[in-house]
């Protein structure tokens, strides 16, 4: 085994080869192992201490894999014992190389080879091999293979592998000639019309699967592919509760199978092959699936609950799943997800990027800013930076300027594209790289889009509205679960322009063309000839879909929480196929190609606890809930996601009486270095470095202060009754005299006396600079405050909380809706055992789950903050009670905003009267609660 502090080649496999060596960090003495021989099968949990920087986690051994592994390879080189002639026949097809222009890779010949051990190996060769059900009546194996692993060449072999013994063996139970494919959308369904025998370019031609004497045979058998939408199925349930004439009940299990298999119905013991597989799990009967969306139980449900039925009606020989991530909710207290435990052969994202079969992602490993508390770049998962977790999660407008952070890591990993544009062009090639944007929710996309479409994110050739793609998450939903793709009438190319009438209307495209225009254009992303052709920058929500495989992505940037190591494989997998497969004839291996990633920890691996040792005892829990007999002590309130500022005709502003805005450049972000990852660790003897020297060249201040009053006036715009152009022009006056005077204050203060690093910090610093100037300008001339009410739920209450359970100290309550109160202090419990003995005191509630928020500004970011009690008095009003010993300036901001939201609130009616106010010490409540109550409104 060699070891080094670095490791000097990532590559060290042939995909054609068995892998004879791996990568392994040794924490311990922190060096890279080069050991030899196969990586085991497994997958990384956190450890105890995965707080610290280098903590390579706990690697958990997939058994029943490394089981198999050995009696395969000692089977295939024993010739195969015990398969049939037609079998034996296509595996020395399979291995002869000169059949085919690349040979196949050994992950697809290991996991067809697998598949066939298990079915045809005389069972002296299988004793102790135990593969565990899914719970299910039918028989289930997972074949898990890293995206860009090839995994549509290996169901060609096996519905070749099947079809041919069939046909040629008819009594022989152990195959089937009618193959159900099972795809998780539209995309994918499309793509896998090469395993239709028939299809013009299907891959047993392409790729030389079948010998040619065998096709006629191939043909004689049949195969369906569809959705899982197809195998929707309405509960008794469901139907009863429909409206209308319709009460014929749920179809029987004949008459779904024979809707749902079409041309194959009339067959018996069917092959299914479960693509993306890790969408069809059963729900665990014991759990609710904590963290798991309505949706995606819906297609669970449907999907494994479908083929049950196909199972009763038809029976089905063997379900074989195929995936890079088969993982499923465990439903246990923690978010990670349990491995299918029928998996039986494994060729991991590590093997892949060993063997050079995808791209090796590139991660931030440091930055010359300011670290996190656990030593990393802020930006390696900038999602969970103070500065940006509570901007990004409200319902903001498209118009409103995304946090700091994010747009200094849009600023670096903008510029690396750019030069990595730069090079494409420079090579002749015609279409552009990728970069994409992985968003938490769909208000964060809007603001990303909008950011780029008017270049507020300073890399020019990324801003071009016409190559940025913004999925829309719900419409491409809409696409991919159709069973046949939308024709869209293109009403403009059957004439020319001089044939079109300026008065004749030009129709719109329906909601379904328009859903389908989309899933066509992200499924074309860098194709040349096709609609995605010269897209360069997408946005997306969530995480891009199955049907993603764009070649051309170079940079990812995720915006979003990542609680699994599934969840960083699927996301970062979409961005790991490679552009070319050229081997080096030096080294007969594949040549690297990376892609570049910010904001998705692709090292983290959620926690645990290891199930074959006594679990801890857990701490005494209390459950948190509405008690329904307490419903008088119910307390609503508006629900408002922003408020709306009405301004003055004329503006006016004392720049003396602003604070001054401090930028300490230690926050701020100027070069940061990213290195290849394998084994979850960084290899910095690659590093690549991005710096921004030269967007301070480029950027003048008079640039600079026409696009910080340019954002005020979109935030201004709305409210404004007066003349726009003169308030354009006064805000440019404004910003001007703020930026070139002592209102900025930079530490260390040599970085004000270099013109360069000062323009770089104030245009990282842009959005601090647009919210400290507009919240003096709101506070001095606002004429109304108007609240805006989620619409969804514009009103909330106590009764709306979910049950959640605490470990703080609480005890029941009298007055309020809440069975038990939680506290955060003795001050606190003080005041709620005042608050329920108060005469004043109607109903009190502690805020704490309620989803009772107030939006506030502090420092030029944008925070949420959420006050300690509310009280309904006996006069009807309500008071929003905060308990603060020593006050600071922060305190101080809380405050200006939670009196505009009640002002607001007053202003708008019909919600009572409310009014703040602060407790500094336990035993002014009662006196507080007295004075409220009897003041005047």
């Amino acid at each position: 085994m060699m070891s080094s502090e670095t490791i000097n080649q990532l590559i060290i496999n042939s995909p054609y080869e068995e892998p004879q060596e791996y990568w392994h960090y040794d924490r311990t003495s922190r060096l890279f192992n080069r050991a030899e021989g196969r990586r085991p099968a497994g997958y990384i949990i956190a450890s105890e201490s995965s707080k610290t920087f280098d903590d390579p986690g706990k690697f958990v051994e997939i058994p029943l894999v490394n089981q198999i592994r050995p009696r395969v390879k000692a089977w295939r080189d024993d010739g195969y014992p015990g398969v049939t002639g037609v079998t034996k026949r296509l595996l020395e097809h399979w291995d002869n190389s000169e059949e085919r222009d690349f040979p196949f890779f050994f992950c697809q010949l290991e996991a067809i080879k697998t598949l066939i051990w298990l079915t045809e190996s005389p069972a002296s060769e299988k004793v102790g091999i135990d593969i565990p059900s899914d719970g299910g009546n039918f028989k289930r194996l997972c074949s898990k293979m890293a995206t860009g692993s090839g995994k549509t060449i290996v169901m060609a072999m096996l519905i070749a592998w099947q079809i041919l013994n069939k046909v040629t063996y008819p009594q022989d139970t152990r195959f089937s000639k009618a193959i159900f494919i099972v795809a998780p959308g539209l995309t994918v369904r499309n793509r896998l019309q090469v395993l239709l025998p028939s299809a013009e370019n299907n891959y047993y031609e392409i790729f030389h699967v079948v010998p040619v004497d065998l096709f006629d045979k191939l043909r004689q058998g049949k195969v369906l592919i569809c959705n899982w939408h197809a195998l929707n199925w309405e509960t008794e349930e469901q139907i009863k509760k429909k409206k209308g004439v319709d009460k014929r009940g749920a179809k029987s299990n004949e008459a779904y199978a024979r809707e749902v298999l079409g041309e194959i119905a009339n067959s018996r013991n069917i092959v299914v092959i479960n693509d993306e597989a890790h969408h069809a799990w059963r729900i665990p009967a014991e759990s609710k699936v904590k963290g798991v969306s309505k949706d995606d139980l819906d297609e669970a449900t449907k999907w494994v609950g479908g083929l049950d039925r196909i199972q009763q009606a038809r029976k089905i020989l063997t379900c074989f799943d195929f995936s890079a991530t088969p993982f499923a909710p465990s439903g246990k207290k923690s978010s990670e997800e349990a491995l299918f435990g029928w998996i039986v052969s494994d060729f991991g994202l590590n093997d892949a990027i060993e063997s050079g079969l995808v791209k090796t992602p590139r991660v931030v490993i440091r930055d010359d800013g300011k670290l996190t508390k656990d030593y990393k770049s802020r930006l390696y998962h900038l999602y969970r930076d103070p500065e940006v977790y509570d901007d990004v999660n409200r319902k903001a407008k498209p118009n409103e300027s995304l946090p700091d952070l994010l747009n200094n890591g849009y600023y670096l990993l903008g510029k690396d594209w750019l030069e990595t544009a730069k090079k494409w062009k420079e090579s002749g090639l015609k279409v552009p790289p990728a970069m994409i944007s992985i968003a938490n929710r769909t208000e964060t996309a809007a603001r990303i889009k909008y950011a780029f479409d008017h270049h507020k994110i300073h890399i020019e050739e990324l801003c071009n509205s016409e190559r940025t793609l913004h999925i829309d998450s719900n419409v491409l939903k809409m696409a991919e679960s159709q069973e046949e793709s939308t024709d869209i009438q293109d009403t403009t190319a059957e004439n020319s322009e001089d044939d079109i009438s300026d008065d004749e209307p030009i129709r719109k495209l329906s909601k379904k063309e328009q859903a389908e225009l989309l899933r066509k254009i992200v499924d074309t992303v860098g194709q040349l000839g096709k609609p995605g052709e010269q897209i360069q920058n997408v946005i997306s929500v969530g995480m891009l879909s199955e049907g993603w495989d764009a070649k051309t992505v170079t940079h990812i940037m995720g915006i979003r929480a990542f609680t699994s190591q599934l969840l960083c494989e699927q996301v970062v997998g979409r961005g790991l196929r490679r552009t070319a497969y050229d081997i080096n004839p030096e080294t007969n291996l594949l040549e690297a190609e990376y892609v570049n990633i910010f904001g998705v920890p692709f090292t983290f691996l959620p926690h645990e606890s290891n199930e074959g040792t006594p679990p801890p005892p857990p701490n005494p829990k209390t459950e948190i809930k509405p008690d329904p007999e307490k419903q008088q002590f119910e307390i609503s309130f508006p629900n408002i996601v922003r408020i709306d500022y009405i301004y003055q005709p004329e503006l006016k502003l004392d720049l003396s009486l602003i604070e001054p805005l401090k930028l300490d450049a230690y926050d701020n972000i100027t070069l940061a270095e990213l290195a290849p990852s394998v084994d979850g660790k960084p290899d910095v003897t690659k590093i690549k470095a991005i710096d921004l020297e030269d967007l301070g060249r480029k950027q003048r201040m008079q640039k600079i202060t026409f696009e910080v009053a340019r954002d005020i006036f979109d935030q201004m715009k709305p409210g404004w009754k007066g003349n726009r152009e003169y308030l354009l022009a006064k805000l440019i006056r404004l910003v001007e005299e703020f930026i070139h005077s002592d209102f900025i204050q930079i530490n260390p203060p040599l970085f004000s006396v270099d013109a360069i690093r000062r323009r770089i910090l104030i245009t990282l610093n842009m959005s601090k600079i647009v919210q400290h100037i507009w919240n003096a300008i709101y506070l001095e001339n606002t004429e109304k405050l108007e609240p805006v009410f989620d619409p969804e739920h514009p009103i909330r209450s106590t009764g709306d909380m979910r049950p959640w359970y605490t470990g703080k100290p609480c005890e029941y309550t009298q007055k309020s809706h809440i069975n038990c109160g939680i506290f955060d202090s003795t001050w606190e419990a003080s005041e709620a055992f005042e608050l329920d003995r108060n005469e004043n005191v109607a109903a009190w509630v502690k805020n704490d789950h309620l989803g009772f928020e107030i939006l506030y500004i502090f420092a030029g970011i944008v925070r949420k903050y959420r006050p300690d009690f509310i009280i309904r008095l006996k006069n009807g009003n309500f008071l929003i009670l905060e308990t603060k010993g020593q006050r600071t300036h922060q305190d101080e901001a809380k405050r200006v905003f939670l009196e505009q939201w009640i002002k607001a609130v007053n202003q708008y009616g019909g919600f009572g009267h409310w009014q703040t106010v602060v407790s500094t010490n336990p035993a002014d409540v009662k006196m507080i609660l007295e004075t409220t109550a009897f003041q005047l409104i």
